[in-house]
């Protein structure tokens, strides 16, 4: 068995080349969040077979991810079942979409089950919607940007650059101590995932932007592209005392820096209630099933 490896800053371009071969709406598939989350979850891949293997681990289970290449399937799963039997794991796959399921019923009939976890299903929307707010669905995202306006009549937009990279991580933690990430552990590990990407912006393709009032952040966001028409977006934050900063930054970023793209994925709920009303009051177009896969 090839041995794996723990997925860092310098695995970028053999991931992106795999990564290039297939078009995933899945967020995950991406390389700025294999290379940032990798340490919090633990996340390493081989290649074999002209296949990408990713594995990780959720909690104390150990997962794969699709094979990814231009490899043979068939062999590909062969090889991680035989994997999982040396080293006495139990198989499963993670992040395994609807077509990606299609495929392996194809090659294996009947022979795997797939569980899709509706806190796991990515939100994706069209870039129009977003960008114009019309129509009576969005009433209340324009009443919100309509009082950041009226509050705030100075106020600017920029992409995120070096310049004001510092000024970013800066933002970034005084919202951590606003929020309490001292105290919470996943908001401490999301918050330096956030500040490794604005470290290594230019080094992983992220693109980012920023909302100031008075010549002060106080919204942020940055992601990258998933796929020819569909930009991810990793990262988002806002102080919550501005009222209006998170749809001003949503729309603005769309405005100056997605053009060129039809849809937008803005990540999973993860079962967070607040998370979930507030993403699905942007209607999305369309969910990112996610499933996992288990031997019968």
């Amino acid at each position: 068995m090839e041995n794996f490896k723990k997925i860092t800053l310098e695995d970028r371009d053999i991931i992106s080349k795999y990564l290039s071969f297939n078009k995933y709406n899945a967020c995950d598939y991406s390389v700025g969040n294999l290379v940032l989350w990798s340490s919090v979850y633990n996340t390493h891949f081989t290649v074999a077979g002209d296949m990408l293997f990713i594995r990780f681990l959720r909690g104390e289970d150990v997962y794969f991810s699709f094979p990814i290449g231009n490899g043979d399937l068939k062999q590909a799963f062969e090889w991680m079942l035989a994997y999982c039997e040396e080293q006495n794991i139990k198989f499963q796959m993670n992040i395994i979409e609807p077509d990606m399921f299609e495929e392996i019923e194809k090659i294996y009939p009947g022979k795997f089950a797939i569980t899709y976890l509706r806190d796991s299903a990515d939100y994706v929307y069209n870039i129009e919607d977003l960008k114009n707010l019309s129509g009576k669905k969005y009433h209340g995202k324009k009443n919100h940007i309509n009082k950041f306006l009226n509050l705030n009549d100075e106020w600017t937009y920029e992409a995120i650059s070096d310049e004001n990279t510092q000024e970013c991580i800066e933002m970034v933690r005084e919202w951590c101590i606003q929020n309490g990430c001292g105290e919470d552990k996943a908001k401490l590990a999301e918050i330096c995932v956030v500040i490794n990407g604005l470290k290594n912006r230019k080094e992983l393709n992220l693109t980012g932007g920023i909302i100031k009032t008075a010549k002060r952040i106080v919204a942020l966001t940055m992601g990258e592209r998933l796929s020819n028409d569909t930009f991810v977006i990793h990262f988002e934050k806002a102080f919550s005392d501005v009222d209006g900063a998170y749809p001003m930054i949503n729309q603005q970023f769309i405005i100056h820096e997605l053009a060129d793209y039809t849809y937008v994925n803005r990540e999973e709920d993860m079962g967070i209630e607040g998370l979930r009303r507030a993403k699905e009051s942007y209607k999305p177009v369309f969910m990112a099933e996610k499933g996992i896969l288990t031997k019968k």
